[in-house]
């Protein structure tokens, strides 16, 4: 069974022109959770420039040498068994910086 913890990235089909995406785990680990669903945020390339998203380092373990965001306004729920290959971790200021967005974007 899949247990993502926060910062990590996995594959997950989204049905969007067959096409797997990295997403970023937001949520929080817990393994007592009613529901095995995690939440996630997308990472993409497409850079916009908007306040929705959060700068990405360049890691080894993401395809490319493109810089990337976090697109929190792309923020979904996704079951485990939905995840595919985990690609890697951020580092926790990374994921940091994207709950502060998230936080923003929800007026929390």
């Amino acid at each position: 069974m899949i247990r993502p913890k926060p910062g990590e990235v996995y594959w997950v089909d989204l049905g969007m022109k067959a096409k797997f995406r990295p997403l970023l785990v937001v949520s929080r680990e817990d393994p007592n959770a009613e529901r095995a669903l995690c939440v996630c945020v997308p990472c993409t390339t497409e850079i916009r420039g908007g306040d929705y998203e959060v700068a990405l380092p360049c890691v080894k373990w993401m395809p490319g040498s493109e810089d990337g965001v976090a697109n929190v306004q792309g923020i979904t729920a996704v079951e485990h068994h939905r995840l595919g290959r985990r690609a890697g971790r951020y580092e926790p200021g990374v994921l940091a910086a994207v709950r502060k967005r998230i936080g923003w974007m929800l007026e929390l």
